[in-house]
């Protein structure tokens, strides 16, 4: 009788050997295709937004909490925390000319990632949205106080300012 150790080996040379040639004929060269050249991008569909508008006539206290919630429901994780940030930091602050400018910057652009990849400084900024207020973000986005910013502020500060 075979001891388990060797009908152990016996059963795995046997089991590798079968399958080695049928494992090797599957590997094939990998590779990433992503945005090929030839893709004709034909099954994308676009969903037009509605225009822009700017809210006339809005309360000021109004229009900073609506952006400020703006600011912190984005389409992208990345925005919610560095916009709901800003926000944090310089809403209260902000003039009427400065908080249209935001609300624009924020509103007016179908894509998130453009507003991001503006703020970080991967793209140049489009005249339109160039301003004091894309300055200030641009300035925020760099963190040279190296904070800590992993999550979107608690709204417990919200509940300070209204007392």
């Amino acid at each position: 009788m075979l001891s388990s150790f060797v009908a152990r080996r016996l059963v795995t040379g046997v089991c590798q050997a079968a399958w080695r040639p049928a494992v090797t004929g599957l590997v094939t060269v990998r590779g990433y295709r992503g945005e090929a050249p030839d893709d004709t991008r034909g099954d994308l569909i676009e969903i037009p937004l509605p225009p822009w508008e700017e809210k006339t006539g809005e309360p000021m206290d109004i229009k900073k909490r609506r952006l400020l919630y703006e600011s912190r429901k984005r389409g992208m994780l990345e925005n919610c925390i560095l916009l709901s940030l800003f926000a944090k930091r310089y809403l209260n602050t902000m003039s009427e000319t400065q908080l249209q400018q935001y609300d624009r910057l924020i509103n007016e652009p179908s894509n998130d990632w453009d507003i991001y990849y503006w703020a970080t400084e991967a793209l140049p900024t489009p005249e339109v949205y160039d301003g004091e207020v894309m300055d200030m973000l641009k300035e925020f986005a760099k963190n040279r106080d190296q904070e800590q910013r992993l999550d979107a502020p608690s709204l417990d500060y919200l509940e300070k300012e209204s007392q």
